[in-house]
C-alpha cells in the first residue's frame, strides 16, 4: 500500500524539483556519506524545514553535537515526522519521514544524551535551513 501525503508529486516532477543528490536521499531513501552534510555542525539559531516541501521539522533548540556524522536532534516539531519500522541493511530501526511528503529524513534512535532520549539523525540533503530574526 502507497502512502498518501498532502503534498504529492509525480517521482519525474520530484526528480526535477530537487535535483539527483537532494532526489536519492529524500525520495530514493539514500544516505549521505557522514561528517559531509553542510549541516552536521551548525549551530545558529533557526528552524530546520523539509528540502521537499519546505514544512518545519525541527528547531535549532533540539539540535546537539552527537560525533556521528549526521546532524542530530532530540526531537522533532511536534506531528511533523511520520515513523516507520526500516528492517533493511540487517538491521532493525525507526526511518522518519516528513509527514507532508513523505521524504525520508533519516533514523531516529533511543541512545540520546538529553532528556528525550532521542537522537533524530539527520541527512543534511533532506532539510533546509532558516536562520530565526533576532
Amino acid at each position: 500500500m502507497i502512502q498518501k501525503y498532502p503534498i504529492s508529486k509525480s517521482e519525474e516532477e520530484w526528480l526535477e524539483e530537487l535535483g539527483p543528490e537532494r532526489y536519492r536521499i529524500l525520495r530514493e531513501k539514500g544516505t549521505e556519506r557522514p561528517f559531509t552534510g553542510e549541516y552536521n555542525l551548525t549551530t545558529s539559531n533557526g528552524i530546520y524545514r523539509c528540502a521537499g516541501c519546505n514544512t518545519q521539522l525541527f528547531d535549532s533548540s533540539s539540535k546537539f553535537d552527537s560525533g556521528c556524522g549526521w546532524p542530530s536532534f532530540d526531537q522533532a516539531i511536534e506531528g511533523t515526522v511520520e515513523y516507520v519500522k526500516d528492517k533493511s541493511h540487517g538491521m532493525i530501526r525507526t526511518e522518519i519521514l516528513c509527514a507532508n511528503c513523505g521524504g525520508h529524513l533519516g533514523h531516529v534512535f533511543e541512545d540520546g544524551p538529553t532528556p528525550t532520549g532521542q537522537r533524530y539523525c539527520v541527512n543534511s540533503l533532506s532539510i533546509d535551513f532558516r536562520p530565526k530574526n533576532n
